[in-house]
């Protein structure tokens, strides 16, 4: 099968909105078990739409760089990033595999991607959020396969009220 990595174009932005539903599904179905039902449909009620959203901005807007993975001609995954040269740091952003295709090297081939980006335009360090929760796993495994090797720990606390 061959695979390329290249700048996404405008026809291919609702079927990286369509990779990033899917592959959110299951990130969002944890939330719905550590949060509750009635957390989880105050603070995402309408999560497929935003995620959508925010995919479909950074398609269109600068800062933001997105590239997609074409597997056969079929679009399977995106990654976003964007460069801040001031600071010298390249940041990742929202990225995604169709789980239909994960567990192939496409995520960490999209990040190695990014990264040699960051080199080119001659950054020193990079970065990338990801959750700590258990459906966020396979991510930060991804990550550290790509080389990122320090991590700030974070938590988001929720109550009803």
């Amino acid at each position: 099968m061959a695979s390329s990595i290249r700048a996404v174009r405008p026809e291919d932005i609702e079927r990286v909105c369509e990779i990033a539903v899917a592959a959110w599904e299951p990130i969002y179905a944890g939330f719905r078990q550590l949060l509750g039902d009635t957390l989880f449909a105050l603070a995402h009620h309408d999560w497929r739409t935003e995620k959508a959203s925010q995919v479909r901005w950074a398609c269109r807007n600068e800062p933001w760089h997105v590239v997609v993975t074409e597997l056969d001609g079929e679009v399977v995954g995106f990654l976003s990033y964007r460069l801040d040269e001031a600071r010298s740091m390249g940041e990742i952003g929202n990225n995604a595999v169709h789980p239909g295709f994960q567990g192939r090297g496409i995520g960490a081939a999209q990040c190695a991607h990014a990264l040699e980006a960051f080199r080119q335009q001659g950054l020193r360090c990079a970065s990338v959020w990801t959750g700590l929760d258990d459906s966020h796993a396979p991510a930060r495994a991804m990550y550290q396969k790509a080389g990122f090797d320090r991590a700030l720990p974070g938590v988001q606390y929720w109550q009803e009220l």
